[in-house]
């Protein structure tokens, strides 16, 4: 029965929330923060509101808190907040407030990262674009119209918290704020002026009164007034510019982000424990993982350009709400063993013993004689063996034990001894509803409507020349057309002798489709780490008049640089060559200028906005045909997991469920090089060292909330650009359809959870724990091996070591069990087997 458990829970949450309802002190020293009095050493994670939506805010947050999480933190997303000048919304994924109580409820403390500009793969890095359009302002420096409406909504949201009594000074969770946003990059770009801002943000921050400290990220010359913090992979070399203040890391990236086009980054849970483990025992006082739930960029909500619909971010908590496992368990460990030695370390003086060349232990020891330690091997490459207290501790490269009484080494970073889990996308094709009121169809009713390319209605515009695509559409959309003609002679060579024009574009970024006479000749775009383009094709040209219409597209906004908000799109360059007098250029022509789709002014994104086109019925909807808007109305998949929208099939567009936005997609294929059959943990980590996926899609699957579904007659949107095929379109339920794990003899086997000095001991036995998830029980075990089996989950195989009676023992513990424990002892398996070899067990089971 899982109800005393969650009755206890809840009791305790509610305690925690009562005993935070009275006003806190937040101060710090040197070592911590101290609230009401207590040091605290404080682990956090960051989720960001409008990145997951309210349905699924509670279960993020508690499945935060069980991994050992103390502190939830967040952006706060001045763009989706203030939409136009003065005019505020906090309704939906945006309902700030509502996020902080949910954090409050649980017991949990919140950090709240104003800025108000944020970067965060987010477009324009969270400032409005309205006001890049408001006469005389730069961002962030010393600007007047900027700093205005900075500190106008920097006002706003104090007043906002202060008015909902969340600050912890009122009784609320929130215990620290930030102001401006890793600035110390770029402040020196901005000359005099950037100095000037950056005290001025300072003070103006600090001005608000909000009853907490102020926090500046990688702000190398941050004043006095606040706590200077570090953003990086690693950052226990960290130090704060005044000795006054606490070492605090506000991110820590256990993943990376994703650009569309791009290979996908991992983090292996080695290395980030490894990160932190190096940070508290140098001393550090709060870490925050940046993402601990990344979500998903929602409709056209990501920056970059270029940044991926999911910023999945390889999080603990993956982009569904699922626990990334053996990540968030590890690091769960992490944390727990962190926590033994909290006491001892905010309340003693750290002192450095060396081990070796690359060995260290750091050792705190308080008044009362309680002691804990953290022993490192910085070697990259080679294990150790150190002494410390004439005890002998096995130490795998790059790794840290965490000692909680300087004797027992209940974790060390390297060893993974979680579960993992086996989490599949289960196909499920599109249902007609069963609410649907045409009865015609027997199958799926798809209605079709189809762009004309080029200008639809009335011309917005027309100028002599190219303009810049953002400056002109404002972000108010992703689409631009660009429009001219030319007259094509009938004596021309290529009308002859069946050769053809080339067409030459030259363009500041995104991505372009180029149609001559209404047909799609080629497309083209940057990535995410060069934005511009170059096309270079034939085209098909006719004796007489020849329409160019050239769709260009942004794929997110900068989110970061100097003067980043300067940086533009569209076309720059236009150019035929092959005619009998040479190259044509068409960059100084008069061009017709729409902004946006046709299928946008009509609104045929919106769930009760469908009847205003002449939408075409059809079972058999066109495919590989560009420009094409497709309405099917569905039910939702069975079951209740999280759903994501199948689109391999597809080439590039949007997506919306009843009128909310899904987003872009665009399942563009990876190089195929650059990627590792097998990652090392070892040595320091960048975005590119184990890259996976080569060769495929970067995102094929895109993430529809079950709360967007209704019981039926769900309207599915889809714009598709250049061509699919739509029949093809899938619902994938993401489900963990089995677990495994792989424990080694000489792994830590303390149970954390009831450890106490005194009660530990090296001698406890190693022991593999697998779960499935609840409901669901181990129906088939697919692997076990004692011995010395190698590989990973999904990939492991014997080794010249294997005990034959694997399988039958774990069968006996294990099957039609929700979880179990396996043992690693010789009472079970073989007592001779291999007595030369170190043992591990390995075990995949099927849950169902």
């Amino acid at each position: 029965m899982k109800l005393p458990w969650l009755l206890f829970s809840l009791l305790l949450s509610l305690t925690l929330w009562s005993a935070m309802a009275t006003a806190s002190n937040v101060s710090y020293d040197s070592r911590s923060l101290i609230i009401d009095g207590q040091r605290k050493l404080l682990i956090s994670a960051a989720i960001h509101y409008p990145r997951s939506v309210p349905g699924m805010w509670p279960n993020l947050v508690q499945t935060a808190k069980e991994g050992g999480v103390d502190v939830i933190e967040t952006y706060v997303f001045w763009n989706g907040h203030e939409p136009s000048p003065g005019n505020y919304y906090f309704g939906g994924r945006y309902d700030l407030v509502k996020f902080v109580k949910i954090v409050e409820q649980a017991g949990m403390y919140l950090i709240l990262r104003i800025g108000p500009f944020i970067a965060a793969e987010w477009y324009f890095g969270g400032v409005p674009v309205w006001l890049h359009y408001v006469p005389g302002t730069v961002f962030r420096t010393e600007n007047e119209p900027f700093k205005y409406h900075m500190q106008k909504f920097t006002a706003f949201i104090v007043n906002l918290m202060k008015q909902e009594k969340l600050f912890a000074s009122q009784g609320g969770p929130i215990i620290l704020a930030q102001i401006e946003n890793e600035y110390g990059y770029y402040e020196k770009d901005y000359g005099e002026g950037g100095k000037q801002y950056a005290m001025w943000a300072a003070s103006m921050a600090v001005s608000q009164n909000a009853g907490v400290p102020w926090i500046m990220c990688q702000q190398f010359d941050a004043p006095e007034s606040v706590i200077n913090t570090c953003n990086s992979f690693y950052c226990d070399q960290f130090t704060p510019i005044y000795p006054t203040k606490p070492k605090i890391w506000t991110e820590n990236w256990p993943g990376w982000f994703q650009t569309f086009g791009a290979r996908n980054p991992h983090r292996p849970a080695e290395d980030i424990a490894y990160s932190v483990a190096r940070f508290f025992q140098k001393g550090g006082s709060v870490q925050n993982y940046y993402m601990y739930h990344g979500g998903t960029n929602f409709g056209r909500t990501s920056g970059g350009p270029f940044i991926t619909t999911s910023y999945d971010y390889e999080a603990p908590i993956d982009e569904y709400g699922l626990p990334r496992l053996p990540k968030w368990g590890h690091l769960k460990q992490l944390h727990r063993a962190i926590k033994l030695c909290e006491h001892t370390m905010l309340n003693s003086e750290r002192i450095n013993v060396s081990l070796g060349p690359s060995q260290e232990a750091d050792v705190y020891t308080d008044s009362s004689g309680a002691c804990a330690a953290f022993i490192a091997n910085m070697d990259d490459k080679n294990d150790k063996t150190v002494k410390f207290r004439n005890v002998s501790y096995h130490l795998p490269a790059w790794s840290v034990s965490i000692l909680p009484d300087c004797k027992n080494a209940v974790f060390n970073t390297a060893k993974v001894g979680y579960q993992s889990s086996v989490v599949e996308m289960l196909p499920e094709s599109l249902q007609p509803s069963v609410g649907s009121p045409d009865k015609s169809f027997k199958g799926l009713k798809w209605d079709v409507f189809v762009e004309k390319p080029g200008i639809w209605g009335e011309a917005d515009f027309v100028k002599k020349g190219l303009v810049d695509h953002i400056n002109t559409t404002k972000f108010t959309t992703d689409y631009l057309w660009y429009t001219t003609s030319i007259f094509v002679g009938e004596t021309e060579v290529f009308l002859k002798n069946g050769s053809s024009p080339i067409l030459l574009i030259e363009s500041k970024g995104h991505a372009l489709h180029a149609f001559v006479n209404q047909e799609l000749q080629a497309s083209a775009s940057g990535n995410g780490t060069h934005p511009p383009f170059k096309l270079k094709t034939p085209i098909s040209l006719k004796a007489g008049k020849n329409e160019i219409a050239l769709l260009s597209m942004t794929v997110g906004l900068q989110n970061a640089g100097s003067f980043y908000e300067w940086v533009g799109a569209g076309l720059t360059s236009v150019n035929i060559t092959g005619f009998n007098n040479g190259t044509i250029d068409l960059s100084a022509y008069n061009w017709t200028y729409k902004i946006g789709l046709q299928g946008e002014h009509l609104g045929l994104y919106k769930g009760d906005g469908l009847g205003k086109a002449n939408w075409v019925s059809t079972s058999e909807p066109p495919r590989k045909q560009p420009l094409t808007w497709y309405k099917v109305i569905v039910d939702p998949p069975p079951g209740d997991e999280p759903i994501g929208l199948d689109m391999i099939d597809m080439g590039k567009g949007l997506a919306w469920l009843n009128g909310e936005e899904i987003g872009r997609y665009w399942p563009r294929k990876s190089p195929t090089h650059g990627c590792v059959k097998e990652c090392n943990y070892r040595g320091k980590f960048d975005p590119d060292k184990c890259n996976t996926g080569c060769g495929g899609p970067t995102q094929r699957w895109y993430h529809v909330p079950r709360s967007w579904f209704k019981q039926s007659g769900n309207v599915l949107v889809i714009f598709e650009e250049k061509g699919g095929d739509p029949l093809k379109i899938k619902f994938s339920r993401r489900k963990i359809t089995g677990v495994c794990a792989i424990v080694a003899e000489n792994y830590p086997s303390i149970d954390l959870e009831s450890w106490h000095e005194g009660n530990g001991s090296n001698n406890t036995i190693a022991t593999v724990h697998l779960r499935c998830p609840e409901g669901t029980h181990i129906a088939t075990v697919n692997f076990a091996s004692f011995g010395n089996p190698t590989g990973s989950c999904g990939s492991y195989t014997q080794g010249n070591c294997h005990d034959p009676n694997s399988t039958s023992v774990v069968e006996k513990v294990c099957l039609n069990q929700n979880k179990c424990a396996i043992e690693l002892t010789e009472e079970k398996f073989y007592e001779d087997l291999c007595p030369s070899v170190s043992k591990k067990l390995a075990v995949e089971v099927v849950c169902s």
